[in-house]
């Protein structure tokens, strides 16, 4: 079996926001491949996190990294959704290749490698001289699957799923002729798998998910390698793997475990093939979440923790509290963080006003008070209030001492 070292990048996201994490994480992944010595690489989608100029800072900044990438091995890079990544983006960043071509699979395809060359478009002629096959599944349009079947718009995701699964299905007898001829096989998809945990520990259990690893696992791929979900995870079947790569750097407060990409080393033996998750620099995230007012001897505790962190503050408090919370004060304790969000959630007063209460006696109040919020002995209510209205304090005060000691 021919033996072929991947390294398996995804979600790098770049964009004016996260152009100081992820340039700082994908610039790490590309030296440690580098240093690897891998034989190509994958970017499972989206590397950018929104349309963007082609001359912005950010869109420069990825460019410079799969330059250097390219210089190294050949790149195949994959289409992301379409949100992130909009369409034809990839294609302007084969322009950029080094040494070694930028491939860009924007459509389900087949690629084979012919390893210290280039990633080409599959020909079956061409067979043996693969070093590694690669079936490519990108995001492709739902409605336009929907348009093309004749089916509305509340079946285009079931339609989209169902030919996603039977072009998945169909690579299976194909991967198993490469194998029977040494040559080992990926496939390359992004989308969300039944089951699978996002970067916050939430199952994916919705009806919109394309992809089951029942079905991934048809393909009879050595390895399957995903992009979309932002938190790192493997299944296994025998000598087949399916992993995300997981985001390369963490841009959200709340997410989950180590970022970083995954080396492959794709010389499948009876006992699976190895892969190795390789950890970038992400950024370190410290949250505080309170119900009631930010408890600032609390986050003084933890103050070491948020040295060079981002840091979140939640809180819960009453509407005629919320003046009570010291921003300046948190913003103080924490001057050693790398940045710091407040997030207060206010929980607003419900008032009942009782119809008509401003037109009757104070007594009449009492009493429309009283029904409106559901108290009970209104009767003695109104005797104390005529107590109050009738006589001085000092002889109310005395009443009410005398109504203590009769009582205890």
């Amino acid at each position: 079996m021919k033996q072929v070292k991947v390294a398996h990048m995804s979600d790098l996201h770049y964009s004016a926001t996260n152009l100081a994490e992820a340039d700082r994480c994908f610039e790490d992944a590309v030296t440690k491949a580098i240093l690897h010595g891998v034989d190509c690489a994958v970017i499972t989608g989206d590397s950018t996190d929104h349309a963007m100029e082609a001359h912005s800072p950010a869109v420069r900044a990825l460019a410079a990294q799969i330059q250097r990438l390219s210089d190294h091995c050949p790149v195949l890079m994959l289409q992301g959704t379409f949100s992130h990544e909009p369409p034809g983006f990839l294609r302007m960043l084969m322009m950029v290749s080094g040494k070694y071509p930028v491939s860009v699979a924007d459509g389900i395809s087949r690629w084979g490698l012919l390893k210290g060359s280039a990633f080409t478009r599959f020909d079956e002629l061409m067979l043996r001289q693969y070093d590694l096959v690669v079936n490519a599944m990108p995001t492709i349009n739902k409605a336009h699957v929907a348009l093309l079947n004749n089916e509305g718009e509340d079946d285009a995701s079931v339609e989209a799923r169902s030919v996603i699964s039977g072009v998945i299905r169909s690579w299976g007898d194909q991967n198993i002729q490469c194998h029977e001829l040494g040559i080992p096989t990926m496939v390359l998809s992004h989308g969300t798998v039944f089951h699978s945990v996002n970067e916050n520990g939430v199952p994916m259990a919705g009806t919109d998910h394309e992809l089951g690893v029942d079905t991934l696992f048809e393909a009879k791929a050595h390895a399957v390698a995903l992009g979309h979900i932002h938190k790192h995870q493997v299944w296994s079947d025998g000598p087949q793997k399916i992993a995300y790569a997981g985001s390369i750097g963490r841009f959200h407060h709340g997410e989950q475990g180590d970022k970083g990409w995954i080396l492959w080393d794709l010389a499948p033996k009876t006992t699976g093939i190895n892969l190795e998750f390789v950890v970038t620099p992400s950024r370190r995230n410290v949250d505080f979440v309170f119900e009631g007012p930010p408890d600032l001897e609390a986050i003084k505790a933890r103050q070491n923790k948020c040295v060079g962190a981002f840091v979140r503050i939640r809180y819960t408090i009453d509407e005629e509290h919320r003046q009570n919370v010291d921003r300046v004060a948190i913003r103080s304790l924490l001057e050693t963080a790398a940045d710091v969000q407040i997030e207060g959630r206010t929980c607003v007063v419900q008032r009942q006003r009782a119809e008509g209460i401003s037109t009757v006696s104070l007594a009449q109040k009492l009493e429309l008070w009283a029904v409106a919020s559901g108290t009970p002995d209104v009767a003695g209510l109104q005797s104390r209030l005529q107590m109050i209205e009738a006589d001085p304090a000092e002889a109310v005060a005395a009443q009410v001492v005398d109504l203590l000691t009769t009582s205890a």
